[in-house]
């Protein structure tokens, strides 16, 4: 729908993300919402890719948001900025990043299902950024909703503070509830929808069978906002009651400060409740500009330096010093500063750069300095985002959000600005990768294209990690699980045209030896000519686990001439790379070459390196080779009640548990894993904890295999070279 842009200042900007667990119907709300604000002419769904936050085409596939979309809502004056974050575990690290630059977030429950695993993950999210929460109940007309259920698991898990600032309008009982509209009990007034989807309620009176319950309702949210505030409690207790106008200021404060979880309700398919939600984030989200001034790292300037002090010891726990913290007002008076949020790569526009003006005017074709890279970057047609829609704008505002195109060096979590005013907003930060996989190109064109497309989607999704693995020259893929792995695939093939192959990594294992031994290696090869003649006696000895290879030359009275002794150790090395147990590379051993023979004419480098092998492999029957395996320090949060299962699983994977911690219901257990035992993990751990859990490992140690599971590596080894020989 073409229409003319508003240019919009702070206090009439609202930054809402919503969040939620899959299938919540997030993105349908928002297009409803949008359907409502008259800004598309009909209804999307996520099904059909007519939503307009669900337009890439694993979305529509999948028929689930995997990546964070930005949509606007011009309504009532105010220009209201919708951010549809992803709600499937793999994916939820996106709804994360997608908090910084909001002022609030919507958690949207489904009506029928209640609060899920990853309802209760998101709002850990708000919790750790300190984020005002509304919830909506969405799907209200879904025939299994349950809203007395609903009410009550969302007061269990996030407090006596979740009190509804609506009642929802049902006709019917039981199954099959006609949603027909809501009760605002603010007002106390009812708003009524027809089917027409248009979403716009008409203003009607409370029907009798919800009269006495609104009464109660909309004083048990009464005394809830003036708990705390002497001057309300004093007029509550005078009055009986606080008046409208004052319970409209005296509401929008307490969420504001994060007493009050206000809950409303909505169908987003049937477009009912979306205009009272739009009149909601108008009259109670907080604007950018009643945000507390941000703290970002800069040279702090004189009378500041005490309130970022009180900022960092309230908000940063005192862990930033003083001296490399500045505020940043959200004025458009300040300096210019945006912080890149996003980053989307676009086939044909190429790399498209989501921000945040945390201060200052952003203007098109102005030049600002990107202060992480040091480099000027030009933001040539500034644009506001309908979905994948690009309106150009002449400016944007201190709060507002926007985009721009082709940004020579700036990627997410970049601070630009005005030159000479340098800050650094920090990125949120991202969880470790917790699968990896190994790809293949399929074909030798692919094998050109697949680095380049790859960076492409690094730049896109900051959970990608793509590197090459140096002890078995794999390329590897690490992600958040496999679906996240899954649909980088499908994305290199559709937009860039790459094929690949997932495989399971190899496990890196090793070779080491458990005794000393000697031997000789003699190479004598004579065929006319000069021939080959080289001879070397050496001495293995084991090392300490971690300490690699070393090389002792005690030769003495000239039995090998100075110039053949690197020969000999890189034989050693070259036959220790092919290990001897199962072909995997011989560590932590000493190799210690004490005597030998030359021939005048037939000695050479070549020979004495192949009799250097030599020794080696007669030296590997008598050393009592063994197999090591990397071992992974794992740290494993999951709520308290999966604890035993976990520990139970863990057991099974032959780790070994190295301490527990436990605080505000969470659990996380630190282990020491094989990493053959882990490839998996991700997903066992998603079943496990009902999505809940989270894991992230690093590389330990190598620690000898155990003789049964060793027994199955050799076996496989085998087979895989037998396979190779045929």
């Amino acid at each position: 729908m073409n229409r003319s842009l508003k240019i919009y200042q702070g206090p009439d900007i609202r930054n809402v993300a919503l969040v939620g667990h899959a299938h919540c119907g997030k993105t349908t709300l928002i297009s409803a919402l949008l359907h409502a604000a008259k800004m598309t002419d009909r209804l999307g769904r996520v099904d059909d890719g007519s939503a307009v936050t669900a337009y890439d085409e694993e979305d529509v596939a999948r028929r689930t948001t995997m990546q964070n979309a930005l949509a606007f809502a011009e309504w009532r004056g105010v220009k209201i900025n919708l951010l549809d974050t992803p709600g499937f575990p793999m994916f939820v690290h996106e709804a994360r990043a997608a908090l910084l630059p909001v002022e609030a977030a919507l958690l949207i429950v489904n009506a029928a299902c209640g609060v899920e695993a990853m309802t209760r993950r998101v709002w850990k999210f708000g919790e750790e950024f300190n984020l005002p929460r509304a919830i909506v109940v969405n799907q209200m007309d879904h025939p299994r909703a349950d809203c007395e259920r609903t009410m009550t698991a969302l007061r269990e898990g996030f407090g006596r503070q979740v009190v509804p600032v609506q009642l929802p309008i049902l006709d019917g009982n039981g199954q099959n509830p006609n949603f027909r509209g809501v009760v605002d009990l603010v007002t106390m007034q009812a708003f009524v929808y027809e089917p027409d989807g248009t979403g716009c309620g008409r203003l009607s009176e409370i029907p009798v069978r919800l009269r006495e319950e609104a009464v109660t309702a909309h004083q048990a949210l009464v005394e809830l906002v003036a708990e705390g505030k002497d001057e309300l409690m004093e007029e509550y207790f005078r009055e009986g009651t606080i008046p409208e106008e004052h319970l409209i200021i005296a509401l929008h404060e307490a969420i504001r400060e994060d007493r009050i979880f206000p809950v409303l309700f909505s169908s987003g398919l049937r477009n009912v409740g979306s205009d009272r939600l739009l009149d909601f984030l108008q009259v109670y989200a907080p604007s950018p500009v009643e945000r507390v001034p941000v703290a970002a790292r800069g040279a702090v300037r004189g009378e500041e330096a005490a309130a970022v002090a009180n900022l960092i010891s309230t908000a940063h726990d005192g862990q930033v010093p003083v001296a490399e913290m500045v505020l940043r007002k959200v004025d458009d008076h300040e300096p210019l500063s945006l912080y890149v949020f996003k980053t989307m790569s676009d086939p044909f526009t190429g790399r498209i750069s989501f921000f945040k003006v945390f201060s200052g005017i952003a203007r098109s074709d102005a030049t600002v300095t990107n202060y992480t890279h040091r480099g000027a970057e030009r933001l040539a047609h500034l644009t506001v985002m309908q979905g994948r829609t690009a309106t150009p704008i002449a400016e944007l505002h201190a709060g507002d959000v926007g985009a721009v195109a082709k940004l020579r060096e700036t990627f997410t979590g970049d601070t630009l600005g005005d030159a000479g005013h340098e800050i650094f907003f920090d990125p949120v930060t991202m969880p470790e990768p917790a699968v990896t996989y190994a790809i293949e190109p399929k074909t030798r064109a692919d094998e050109e294209k697949l680095a380049p497309a790859v960076h492409k989607l690094m730049e896109e999704d900051l959970m990608v990690r793509f590197y090459r693995d140096a002890a078995t020259h794999e390329f590897l893929l690490a992600g958040s699980g496999q679906p996240h792995i899954e649909s980088i695939v499908h994305r290199l093939r559709r937009r860039y045209h790459t094929e690949v192959t997932l495989k399971a990594p190899k496990v890196p294992y090793r070779e080491t030896i458990r005794a000393s031994a000697e031997a000789q290696g003699r190479h004598k090869k004579q065929s006319g000519g000069h021939g080959q003649f080289g001879d070397c006696r050496i001495r293995i000895e084991p090392l300490p686990l971690g300490s690699g290879f070393e090389f002792v030359n005690e030769i003495f009275g000239g039995a090998i001439p100075r110039s053949y002794i690197p020969a000999v150790e890189k034989g050693i090395q070259e036959a220790a790379s092919r290990g001897w147990v199962a072909g995997f590379p011989m560590v932590d051993f000493r190799a210690v070459l004490y005597d030998g023979s030359y021939h005048d004419v037939d000695s050479n480098e070549l020979s004495f390196r192949l009799a250097g092998r030599l020794a080696f492999r007669n030296c590997m029957e008598q050393s009592k080779p063994v197999l090591l395996e990397p071992v992974m320090r794992v740290e494993i949060e999951a709520p308290e009640g999966f604890t035993g299962v976990l520990m139970g699983d863990l057991t099974g994977r032959r780790g070994r548990v190295q301490g527990m911690g436990s605080g505000r219901g969470t659990t996380v257990i630190r282990a020491e894993v094989p990493m053959a035992e882990m490839l998996s993990y991700g997903a066992t751990l998603t079943s496990l904890t009902q999505g809940l859990g989270s894991f992230h490992m690093e590389m330990s140690r190598y620690d000898v295999v155990p003789a049964a599971a060793a027994e199955k590596v050799i076996a496989s080894a085998h087979k895989h070279v037998q396979a190779d020989d045929e």
